[in-house]
This record gives structure tokens, C-alpha cells and sequence, in this order.
């Protein structure tokens, strides 16, 4: 059996802490793998799991919090397993530590192209999650990458009947993701209030809160008002929309929410809504929404090439230059365009049956491009074990 190290945190309520508990409680009975995070796993780590789930992981997350502990009073040693560290922008490790073999998961949107290669230069193999970071990582450094796809867990978040809670009269549009320029929240807003000056039916829902509150702090984009902190600490949603002059009537602000918690509320939803200026991967929100068989309109930019069609969502094709906030523009970011997003809203509006149908289409193509958690860690398992000898 081989340890593998997976080298970032692990979570509910955060992409990389989704991709640690998935891949970690697929594996946490594999024959083959034992699994080991890079930082201790606690009860909040687990908030809104069900006690069944828990209770398979438990065992797995003693042994590995067991095995981090061993490893903090010994720091100098050289592992003898498999170590993936999970990397952003900065290339740079969470947690310093060596193990036998080192893989260097590249999960970015804005990497220093100058700085890339001398800090991939520890790692022997390259593992990224789309085309386009892949391509970059080709021409910055000169190596291939091996792409494995994120999932999301059918099981979860899948086709269902509405709860019958919501007003059946409301049109209802949701939008996730942790509150960043990166993220379009600024345009999403802008166009959701034309919409509704059309539309009084029209809510906005969002899951726009996150554990790392201060990404959020001040964030304005093109919107003439900047987003505030509150009394909870968190980011003032409801404020900031009104600030903004959109009517908070019709906002429901959902809070820090476990992911576990969202297949229910995006079944009561008629669209997804995600205009990203860039996205590294595919965007959870996106293939979530997909999963329960909800339209989902998305800007057709970097990752989001990878999952993105006519047949199966309403990609925004409208991509004018884009980049960090303030920074100067960065090939494969996008900038989507506003009448577009109304023209797409509108069409959903008009149109329900048909976008339902599409949606229908997009969670058939999810499962049948093998886009779950399950697919994801035996694809990234059946790698390890190749690259391993």
C-alpha cells in the first residue's frame, strides 16, 4: 500500500477543501492508497456531512492526522510515499515538507510565467485540471501536464422534484462562488438589475460567502459601491446589492453554506448564472448546477472551454480583454458582455422548458465524460500508480 500525501486542506465549504474531502473519502478504503492531508482533519472540516459518511471516513482521518503529527516532530525527514502539493498563483507549497515522489497540482489564473519553472524545478511530474492551464504550464516551463479533470458527487447533486417551499410565481437565478473580482459578482449584479427592472418576478440567490472573507473586502469591480464587512464578520451581501440599487427584495443571500447543503437549493432554481473573468478548473458552481440538471449560462473563457457548448449550457461568447483587477489583461481571461447575459437571462425566461431540457442534457454529459469525484480519483490513482514504477 502507498501513502499519498495530498498536500492542501479539505473542506465543505471551499474548492480545494471539496477536492481534499472527495478524493480523500474515496480513497479512504482503496486497497491500494492510503490517504494522508497536509493539514490536521476536524469536526467544522466535516460541518453538514451525514453521520453515516462520517463514520467511513473516521478511521482514515485518525490515521492521517495521526501520520501529520509524526511528521511536525520529525519535519527534516524525507517521506516515503507519494506528495501532491496543491499550488496557486505563487507556486508555492502550503506545507513544507519532502516526500519520495513529488507532484505539483497547478491550480492558477495569474502565474508569473518568469518565476515558473525554477519553482515547479522540485517536482517530477505536473497534474493541472484544464487545457488551458496545462498550455500554460507547456509554454512557461516547457513540460507536459497531466490534466484530470474536477467532479462533483451524483449522488449529491442530481435531478429532483422542487420542495414546494418557493414561490412557484418567482423566477429564480443562482450564482456561487467566493466574492472576487475573478468571479464577476460585479457583473452578474449589473445584469441581474436590468433584468429585474424587466422582471419583478426575478431573485437573485447567492452563494457568494467563503471562509477567506478578506478576498471580498472592498471588491467593487464595475459596480460604484464596494462590498463592506458586517456585524458576523462576514461580507454584507444584502447590503452591498442595495448599495448597488438592486431592490434586496429580491435577493436571498444563502451565507457560508456546506456544499453538501446546495443540491437542495439548486433544485429550486431556473438558471445558473456564472459570468467568471477566469477559471482555473471548470467551475464547481457550474458542474453542481449542471449535475441537477439546471441551465446554467457561463462565460466562455480559460478553463471553462473545457466544459462549455451549445448543446449543453449557453456559453457567453462575448469576451472582451480581462485580467487581475487593476493589472493589465492576461491571455485567456474574459470580460463577458452585458446585453449578452440579459439576452441569455431572457432567453431562459422565455424559453423553460427548453432550458430545462438543456440542462437535462449537461448533467447526461457530466456522467457521460466521466465528471464525478468517483472518476476523478481513479483516474488520479491509476496515474500515481503508473508514475510511481
Amino acid at each position: 500500500m502507498r501513502d499519498v500525501l495530498l498536500n492542501c486542506g479539505l473542506g465543505v465549504n471551499f474548492g480545494w477543501g471539496l477536492l481534499g474531502l472527495n478524493i480523500f473519502a474515496q480513497w479512504a478504503h482503496d486497497p491500494d492508497i492510503r490517504p494522508l492531508m497536509g493539514a490536521p482533519i476536524s469536526a467544522p472540516d466535516l460541518n453538514g456531512l451525514d453521520p453515516l459518511r462520517i463514520s467511513r471516513i473516521l478511521p482514515a482521518a485518525r490515521v492521517s492526522n495521526a501520520a501529520l503529527e509524526g511528521h511536525q516532530a520529525a519535519s527534516d525527514a524525507v517521506e516515503d510515499q507519494i506528495q501532491i502539493d496543491g499550488l496557486g498563483n505563487d507556486f508555492i507549497a502550503p506545507l513544507k515538507r519532502s516526500s519520495r515522489l513529488m507532484v505539483a497540482r497547478a491550480i492558477f489564473e495569474n502565474a508569473d510565467p518568469a518565476t515558473a519553472a525554477q519553482r515547479l524545478s522540485p517536482y517530477s511530474h505536473l497534474l493541472t485540471a484544464s487545457n488551458w492551464t496545462a498550455d500554460w504550464l507547456k509554454a512557461a516551463t516547457g513540460r507536459e501536464a497531466k490534466i484530470i479533470f474536477e467532479g462533483i458527487d451524483p449522488s449529491l447533486f442530481c435531478p429532483g422534484p422542487r420542495s414546494g417551499w418557493m414561490d412557484p410565481a418567482k423566477f429564480y437565478i443562482f450564482s456561487g462562488g467566493k466574492l472576487e473580482w475573478r468571479k464577476a459578482q460585479d457583473l452578474t449584479l449589473l445584469a441581474f438589475k436590468r433584468f429585474a427592472e424587466r422582471h419583478p418576478d426575478a431573485v437573485l440567490v447567492t452563494a457568494w460567502r467563503s471562509p477567506f472573507v478578506e478576498g471580498g473586502r472592498g471588491f467593487r469591480g464595475r459596480l460604484s459601491r464596494p462590498a463592506t464587512i458586517g456585524a458576523d464578520g462576514q461580507i454584507d451581501i444584502m447590503r452591498w446589492v442595495g448599495e448597488n440599487g438592486v431592490d434586496p427584495r429580491q435577493v436571498i443571500d444563502l451565507g457560508l453554506i456546506p456544499n453538501v447543503l446546495l443540491p437542495g437549493v439548486l433544485r429550486e432554481m431556473d438558471v445558473a448564472l456564472q459570468p467568471s473573468r477566469a477559471e482555473a478548473c471548470t467551475s464547481l458552481p457550474v458542474k453542481e448546477a449542471m449535475a441537477c440538471g439546471l441551465p446554467v449560462i457561463a462565460a466562455l473563457n480559460s478553463g471553462m472551454k473545457d466544459i462549455l457548448s451549445d448543446e449543453i449550457s449557453i456559453p457567453l461568447r462575448e469576451q472582451g480583454e480581462s485580467g487581475p483587477q487593476g493589472a493589465q489583461p492576461v491571455e485567456g481571461w474574459g470580460e463577458s458582455d452585458l446585453d449578452e447575459i440579459d439576452a441569455a437571462l431572457e432567453r431562459v425566461y422565455q424559453h423553460r422548458a427548453a432550458a430545462a431540457a438543456m440542462g437535462l442534457r449537461a448533467r447526461d454529459w457530466l456522467i457521460a465524460n466521466n465528471r464525478t469525484w468517483a472518476d476523478h480519483a481513479a483516474e488520479l490513482k491509476a496515474w500515481l500508480l503508473s508514475i510511481d514504477g
